[in-house]
């Protein structure tokens, strides 16, 4: 199982963010996501909202950093770990738009994105951008198909009922042969289009025995991930052995990979708190192998 990061201060959703990640700067975040980097966490996540209705905020929050700018200021500080979405909205690009900007993102890496893609949920926000709240299922089905096609290419095609494309250079494009594509979502349609279209699903809002009960009623392939979240943050400092058990409860639930939240006072305890959760994941996975 690898552990990847919700990171800290790009997105900060109540109740799971810190006060220190309110006044935050770009040096202490930076030090973050390097350290991550050299404990050997598997990835950084960043999501995307252009905008959040002021009526919102209060549950989902109203700091989310732009992923691609953030990201790609990971992958400046950083030699190893990956760079997911979690998520980029699907209803709010053109496919190509979304090849063109997160390939050039991968080959700026050298090879390190997750593309992680969602449905979307706000549809004040689709209403903004003058995207389609309607269809958005039926497009994002197929804006994943035209992904698939066109990410790692420089001379895309497509042809579909909503995206048709051909004749066109798309230059640079994305390094990897196959970018891993990701699902977020919290029902039964999202695990189908993982299982169908992706290489892995990231559920939110959900809890364990609802993941296990889901995860059981589809046939789930070789290789394929299931990205679950530490929900709270983790305190593996103050609560080593309640960190491991959570850990080991989403491995028994399926998870090949946790997104962990951490819990800190500052910059610097979060820090002490990552080197203290790697050292967390080696122990649990000695026991299991023990």
């Amino acid at each position: 199982m690898r552990l990847g990061l919700s990171t800290p201060v790009v997105v900060q959703v109540p109740g799971v963010a810190s006060e220190w990640e309110r006044d935050a700067g770009v040096e202490e975040l930076a030090g973050i996501v390097t350290l991550a980097d050299e404990l050997g966490f598997d990835f950084l996540t960043c999501s995307e909202h252009i905008a959040v209705p002021a009526a919102d905020a209060a549950g989902r929050g109203s700091t989310y950093w732009d992923p691609l700018s953030t990201l790609g200021f990971f992958a400046a500080r950083t030699s190893r770990i990956r760079l997911a979405t979690s998520v980029v909205v699907l209803g709010y690009h053109h496919p190509l738009e979304i090849a063109k900007r997160f390939g050039t993102l991968d080959r700026l890496s050298g090879g390190r994105l997750v593309l992680g893609v969602g449905v979307g949920s706000l549809a004040e926000e689709f209403a903004l951008l003058g995207a389609d709240w309607e269809n958005r299922g039926a497009k994002a089905d197929e804006a994943m198909r035209a992904l698939r096609a066109s990410m790692s290419t420089t001379h895309p095609q497509f042809d579909g009922a909503h995206f048709r494309y051909d004749g066109l250079v798309v230059d640079p494009c994305a390094v990897q042969p196959r970018v891993p594509i990701w699902v977020g979502g919290r029902t039964m349609r999202s695990l189908r289009r993982a299982v169908e279209l992706g290489d892995g699903w990231m559920p939110f809002g959900l809890g364990v025995d609802e993941i296990t009960a889901m995860l059981g009623s589809v046939g789930i392939p070789s290789g394929f991930d299931v990205v679950l979240s530490t929900g709270r943050a983790l305190d593996p400092i103050d609560e080593p052995d309640g960190t491991a058990a959570r850990l080991r409860r989403l491995a028994a639930a399926g998870a090949t990979t946790v997104t962990c939240a951490v819990a800190a006072r500052s910059a610097a305890h979060y820090r002490e708190q990552l080197t203290a959760l790697a050292a967390t994941i080696d122990d649990v996975e000695t026991n299991s192998r023990d």
